[in-house]
């Protein structure tokens, strides 16, 4: 089956997975959009399996704090390079850590990674984190997070 430019720019997009990635899982999927989506999930999910046990050395400190000021968290999250915790997918994904935590109150790391996605409830927090990996190419794991509240 011939894969149009037009389709894989569509994958792509919806993704942010590898051009020759998006190709392959739509010649594998013989054109079906869904299944190919599914091809590239799992792909994402062998990669960041490989890379679970790589030093993580570098990352970001972020904040959030939700509106009123009520409630805020402090998170660190670990990459490989400073290269990568300086893209703009890293960045979102420690900013939405932040937000979980703020939002979901988790008591340790372990808990956090658990939690069902507060933006996307057919995923969980590991999920997330492994798609991220996916997309940068490094591990990445969670340091450690502190959540404030208010008169807590």
């Amino acid at each position: 089956m011939k894969i149009s430019i037009d389709q894989i720019k569509k994958l792509r997009k919806e993704t942010q997975s590898a051009v020759a990635d998006c190709r392959n899982a739509l010649e594998k999927a013989h054109g079906n959009f869904n299944k190919a989506k599914e091809i590239l999930k799992s792909l994402g999910l062998d990669k960041a399996a490989k890379k679970k046990d790589r030093a993580v050395l570098a990352g970001l400190v972020d904040t959030y704090i939700h509106a009123g000021g009520r409630i805020g968290s402090i998170i660190e999250v670990n990459c490989e390079t400073d290269f990568v915790a300086r893209t703009d997918e890293f960045k979102t994904l420690t900013h939405e850590l932040a937000m979980q935590i703020s939002a979901m109150n988790p008591e340790n790391v372990n808990d956090l990674l658990k939690q069902e996605y507060i933006r996307d409830v057919s995923k969980n927090v590991n999920d997330l984190i492994k798609e991220t990996i996916a997309k940068v190419g490094e591990n990445i794991k969670v340091a450690r997070f502190v959540r404030f509240e208010l008169g807590n």
